[in-house]
């Protein structure tokens, strides 16, 4: 199978231009290709492993990928997908950003010796003159065109209306097309649908200054079987920074997938054959759950590695149990089969339903378990946002904790991003 039919068998494939050249050009071996990553915040997250993973199926296929930074662009900021104008950043945090982005790539691509490249695209942005860009690159562009685009006429038509400093966002993407054929022979920019109208001129600004043609591929919006957003929970995004996001929340995040999602998740999130995938659009129950353990390893191991992937699947034992995997579940995946047998226990202590009943404050339940030495302690640490309890954040110190707490019959408290303690209740 080709890269391009195991794209598009996966889901990632939206819109593609020159259906029959871009065949071709992929077919053909050693392509070169690119997306360009906003560094908006010094994290990608799960949204834009859409992206991340195209990249890395390019590359496994024998391509080179090319990953570009906006670090010129995001001094502007794309108006794509917006409703109102981006709060400006500083340099200094845009570099920041940057090299942040830099280091969570390169856990999925290989960037040594040449197979891929990073890019920032404040290389050569930074150093354009305006009259000599506006001569050479403007008056290429059409006006009239520009805003029949759905991501500037999204933007003509809102209170706030398209600030002209966005309005160059279009000419800058595509002059950023075109640097990269010129240096790199890149002849396809893939990006989220929301990009078409940039991903189009840049095609055509190529074709008018080089004469040479190159090709556009979008992704669809992931979204999940309720409908809602994937990648979006009630706190907020999932990161690739462990800081932000550690490798267990990570984990869980997977583990909690819906179960007519599972199947999906896997062609686009794991490596994980997919007549090995298909096996699991069928399964119901504890198969099912089973099968939600592999996603959560195999994307744990892809954005933090295996170590961490082996913890989190040791944590998550201690905390909720362990079954052994069989051998002939998605053989492909590297995760432990056997039940494991963790050395270290979350700590647990019991309690009577009757007592939960009637409601016990949140504060109290984390001096109790011994999660917290006193009452100012635990106020402290709900007030900063460090406790929660089944991965929902406690915001009120007060707040009761009742029945309707419970996740199957327990209630775990996290204190931190690493202390846990397992309430069992009890009739």
């Amino acid at each position: 199978m080709n890269v391009l039919d195991e794209l598009k068998t996966r889901g990632f494939i939206e819109n593609t231009t020159h259906d029959k050249e871009l065949e071709d050009y992929l077919n053909n071996g050693n392509a070169t290709m690119y997306v360009g990553f906003d560094p908006t915040a010094s994290s990608l997250h799960v949204g834009h492993l859409i992206p991340i993973m195209s990249l890395a199926h390019m590359q496994r296929h024998g391509h080179r990928p090319i990953a570009l930074v906006g670090g010129g662009t995001a001094r502007i900021g794309d108006p794509s997908g917006r409703s109102e104008l981006r709060q400006m950043m500083t340099y200094e945090t845009i570099e920041g950003n940057v090299a942040g982005i830099k280091k969570q790539l390169s856990h999925f691509l290989d960037f040594t010796g040449g197979k891929a490249i990073l890019a920032n695209n404040a290389d050569w942005l930074a150093k354009l003159e305006y009259i000599p860009f506006l001569r050479e690159i403007g008056r290429h562009f059409s006006v009239n065109r520009m805003i029949k685009f759905e991501s500037y006429k999204q933007r003509l038509h809102s209170d706030e209306g398209l600030n002209f400093i966005e309005f160059n966002y279009m000419l800058l993407q595509s002059y950023d097309f075109l640097n990269l054929f010129d240096t790199y022979s890149c002849r396809l920019q893939m990006g989220g649908s929301d990009q078409w109208g940039n991903i189009v001129a840049g095609i055509e600004l190529t074709r008018k200054m080089r004469q040479e043609t190159v090709f556009g591929m979008t992704f669809p919006l992931i979204t999940k079987s309720d409908g809602s957003k994937m990648g979006k929970t009630a706190k907020g995004a999932v990161w690739l920074d462990p800081e932000k996001t550690s490798p267990y929340e990570y984990f869980q995040f997977w583990v909690n997938t819906q179960d007519g999602d599972v199947a999906k998740f896997m062609k686009l999130f794991t490596f994980l054959p997919l007549d090995e995938i298909v096996t699991v659009e069928t399964f119901q129950d504890a198969d099912i759950n089973l099968a939600k353990t592999i996603l959560a390893y195999e994307a744990t191991k892809l954005a933090h590695g295996e170590v961490e992937a082996k913890k989190a699947l040791a944590a998550a034992a201690s905390m909720f149990g362990s079954r052994e995997i069989p051998a002939t579940l998605l053989p492909a995946s590297t995760i432990p089969r056997k039940a494991l047998q963790t050395s270290t226990s979350v700590p647990s202590s019991s309690l009577d339903a009757a007592e939960l009943a009637q409601g016990i404050p949140a504060f109290k339940l984390f001096v109790s378990t011994g999660l917290c030495t006193s009452g100012g302690e635990a106020k402290r640490l709900i007030k900063q946002g460090g406790a929660s309890i089944n991965d929902t954040k406690i915001t009120q110190f007060d707040q009761m904790i009742t029945a309707g707490n419970m996740d199957d019959g327990t209630l775990l408290l996290k204190a931190g991003k690493k202390r846990f303690h397992k309430i069992t209740i009890t009739q």
